[in-house]
C-alpha cells in the first residue's frame, strides 16, 4: 500500500449494555443521554462504521416495551444497519413485539446470521430467564454447530452478551467448568473459520481469549463497572465502589481480510494536546515512508 492509499477493510461499531428504562418512565434519563452521545460520535466519524452491533442489555426491565421502543428509536439515528443481541436484562417476548424484523432460530431464541464487510456474523442468545449469568443450552449450541458446519471457509465472528471466561471480577465471571461454557468451547475449538468473539455484560473493556480465539469484551454505554479484582463476600458488604459515573463507551472492530482488531473509545470531547500541523508533518511522513521496510 502506498502513502495516501485508502486502507481496505471493514469498520464495525459495537455498543452494549444500554440499560434504557433504568429510571423507568423518564424519557430523559442518564442512560438515554449517554446512548445519544455515542450515536452522535459514531455518525460523525470518518470513516463511518458500516454496521452497528448492539450486544445485549438493551433495556433494564425485561417486560418494558416502552423502553424497547425508546431504545429502538435512539439507535435508529445511526446511519447504517444494526444487529441486535440478547442480554440478561432483556426479555424475548417484549423484544419480539418491538423488533419483529430480527430473526429467531426454530426454538425461539434470538439467534441468526448475517454477512457484512467480508465477515460472517453469528449472533447468539445467551439469555437465561432464571439467571444473571449466561446460558447456551443444547438447542442453541446445536444451531451454532450447524451454522459453523455449513461455511467452513468464511471468516466468522461470534457475538454474545456474556463473556464465557473468568474476568477476574468474581460476581461478573463465568467459570470454565460451567456446562454452557464447555459446550461453547467444544463447538468453537474445531471451527477454524472463527476469527474472534465479541461480548459485553461486564461494563468494562477486556481483551482475552477463548478456545484459542481473541475475545473482546466491550465497555458499556451505561455507567461502567469499577475495576476491583479482590474477592467479594456476599455476606459482608464492604462499601467498595461498584458502579462509576464514567464516560459512555463503544468499540470499533476493524477487519483487514486477515485479522480482527478492536479499539475501545469513549464518547466525550477530546482535549487535543497535539494536532497534525506542518510542525508534525515530517514525523508523519517518516512513519509512513518507513512502514513495511523493516
Amino acid at each position: 500500500m502506498t502513502v495516501g492509499e485508502h486502507r481496505p477493510g471493514a469498520l464495525i461499531a459495537q455498543i452494549t449494555d444500554l440499560h434504557i428504562g433504568f429510571d423507568r418512565g423518564n424519557p430523559h434519563e442518564l442512560n438515554v443521554r449517554r446512548l445519544s452521545m455515542v450515536i452522535d460520535r459514531l455518525n460523525a466519524m470518518t470513516p463511518r462504521p458500516t454496521l452497528l452491533i448492539v450486544s445485549g442489555d438493551i433495556v433494564e426491565w425485561p417486560d418494558d416495551i416502552d423502553a424497547y421502543r425508546h431504545a429502538k428509536a435512539l439507535v435508529a439515528r445511526f446511519e447504517g444497519p444494526v444487529a441486535w443481541a440478547m442480554g440478561n436484562h432483556d426479555g424475548r417476548e417484549a423484544f419480539a413485539a418491538v423488533f419483529p424484523e430480527v430473526p429467531s432460530d426454530p426454538h425461539g431464541f434470538v439467534q441468526y446470521e448475517l454477512d457484512h464487510g467480508g465477515l460472517r456474523w453469528l449472533m447468539l442468545d445467551t439469555l437465561d430467564d432464571a439467571r444473571h449469568g449466561g446460558m447456551l443450552c443444547t438447542k442453541r449450541i446445536g444451531w451454532l454447530k450447524a451454522r459453523l458446519a455449513e461455511r467452513r471457509r468464511d471468516p466468522t465472528v461470534i457475538v454474545l452478551h456474556h463473556p464465557p471466561v473468568d474476568t477476574g471480577i468474581d460476581w461478573m465471571s463465568a467459570l470454565s467448568g460451567e456446562k454452557w461454557v464447555r459446550r461453547l468451547h467444544r463447538a468453537i475449538s474445531p471451527a477454524r473459520q472463527v476469527v474472534g468473539l465479541l461480548a459485553g455484560h461486564v461494563h468494562r473493556p477486556i481483551a482475552t481469549s477463548f478456545a484459542g480465539r481473541t475475545l473482546a469484551v466491550v465497555p458499556s454505554t451505561a455507567p461502567g463497572l469499577a475495576l476491583d479484582l479482590d474477592d467479594i463476600d456476599p455476606a459482608h458488604p464492604d462499601n467498595r465502589p461498584l458502579i462509576l459515573l464514567d464516560s459512555p463507551h463503544y468499540a470499533l472492530h476493524y477487519w483487514n481480510g486477515e485479522r480482527l482488531l478492536t479499539h475501545f473509545d469513549r464518547a466525550e470531547p477530546d482535549n487535543a494536546l497535539a494536532r497534525y500541523t506542518s510542525n508534525l508533518q515530517p514525523m508523519i511522513r517518516e512513519f509512513l515512508t518507513e512502514r513495511g521496510t523493516g
